[in-house]
């Protein structure tokens, strides 16, 4: 792989954190169970057109969510703005998704899983779909993405190294649901030009 890959590389006009294109990962659920979903201090960032979409679909998903995440959902809705001025999905004893629901020892996304099973066109939202990628807004139109390194996701490093897989094509399917499909293939190119 190149050395002399610049920190911050221009897309599009995405800028994105050349770590995208250089650093390995591969979610592993087998040993991980999901843990994003339930650590962590703030809900996953969402939209206001997000918001929306999760209200339309609450009633499907409802009864998948815990009695406690129901309480919150109840109290203060299916988002609130957080210390950092955000909004993002509500949480459940200041750490677990109100939107987590669980198969055994593994957490699942009840939105996921009711996306999943055809009952609604809504997946989730893409901030949890893009993760470990964070997208910054920096107003006038300029978008930053980083690679947000988490210690619950080292499993997840390791399996990308094992398997030769960086973060942008793990990540594949939603980076093109979120910035389309000519921004992808150009994002490929220039990893290809720069040895990625």
């Amino acid at each position: 792989m190149a050395n002399n890959i610049p920190p911050i590389l221009d897309i599009g006009g995405i800028l994105i954190s050349s770590e995208i294109l250089t650093e390995p990962f591969c979610c592993d659920y087998e040993k991980c169970k999901g843990i994003c979903c339930v650590e962590g201090d703030a809900g996953a960032p969402v939209s206001m057109e997000e918001i929306a979409n999760i209200e339309e679909v609450l009633g499907i998903v409802w009864s998948d969510l815990s009695a406690s995440a129901q309480s919150i959902i109840d109290r203060q809705g299916v988002a609130y703005t957080d210390k950092d001025g955000e909004l993002v999905t509500s949480i459940v004893r200041g750490r677990d998704c109100v939107f987590t629901c669980y198969d055994g020892d593994n957490c699942l996304c009840a939105l996921e899983k009711a996306y999943r099973n055809g009952k609604t066109k809504f997946c989730k939202p893409i901030s949890c779909a893009l993760y470990p990628i964070r997208e910054k807004n920096f107003g006038g139109g300029l978008v930053g993405l980083n690679y947000n390194r988490w210690v619950v996701c080292r499993d997840a490093i390791e399996k990308g190294k094992a398997l030769g897989l960086p973060v942008y094509k793990f990540l594949k399917e939603p980076l093109i649901r979120r910035f389309g499909q000519e921004w992808y293939d150009e994002l490929c190119e220039v990893a290809r030009q720069l040895g990625c």
